[in-house]
């Protein structure tokens, strides 16, 4: 049996947890690159090289990082801030995603739960994960690796997602800042960012769409 990969989907409607299929998470200084563990420079140089190739990288920015609840949060913040300035990525926060009840609207939601709608209504070929609780996040890219094509990055902060495409672990300021240095680079050598104005940028809002950046 061949080894398994953590691909972009669509792959399945319940797509199996990558742990249940032998993919381990990396040690400190490591990586994975869809499930095959690597140097974390070689991870960066890979995550750097799929955002530049991307029409919609985005970043999805979570509350541990939208959420001004200690300095190192704040200083994440900018560095996400000069990530996004600098490929250019769009920043779609996922800031509050307790139950809402007595119903939820999954269209107009910050809501990870519902994160292949916000893929699908932005065309979204490339994604970061910052700042997203553990528990959310691997929900989270089950579902995007289930249903859309959208190649996941997730830059955690612990030990890092075995069901995202391409992981990183104990991320800090410093880890951020290497990436949007590492594409500072790339696009001196030469390395064009594919992604699309953001003025073509759409949302879509209680069924109608809208303009937005």
């Amino acid at each position: 049996m061949e080894p398994y990969q953590v691909l972009p989907g669509p792959e399945a409607f319940l797509p199996p947890a990558a742990a249940q299929r032998g993919i381990v998470l990396p040690d400190p200084g490591q990586a994975h690159i869809e499930g095959r563990l690597v140097d974390e420079d070689e991870a960066v140089e890979y995550a750097a090289r799929k955002i530049l190739g991307a029409k919609v990288p985005t970043i999805f920015p979570g509350p541990l990082v939208l959420w001004k609840w200690n300095e190192k949060a704040a200083k994440k913040a900018k560095a996400l801030r000069r990530l996004a300035d600098t490929a250019p990525m769009r920043l779609i926060p996922m800031a509050d995603y307790r139950p809402k009840y007595p119903k939820i609207d999954p269209e107009i939601e910050i809501n990870p739960n519902h994160p292949n709608l916000t893929i699908w209504h932005n065309r979204i070929d490339v994604c970061i994960f910052v700042g997203v609780h553990c528990h959310q996040a691997n929900l989270a890219l089950k579902i995007i690796r289930g249903g859309t094509d959208c190649y996941t990055i997730a830059y955690c902060a612990q030990a890092g997602h075995e069901d995202a495409c391409l992981s990183l672990r104990d991320i800090g300021v410093d880890t951020i800042n290497n990436l949007t240095d590492t594409i500072e680079r790339l696009k001196k050598e030469g390395v064009k960012s594919q992604a699309e104005p953001f003025t073509q940028f759409r949302t879509s809002v209680k069924g109608r769409f809208v303009e937005g950046s």
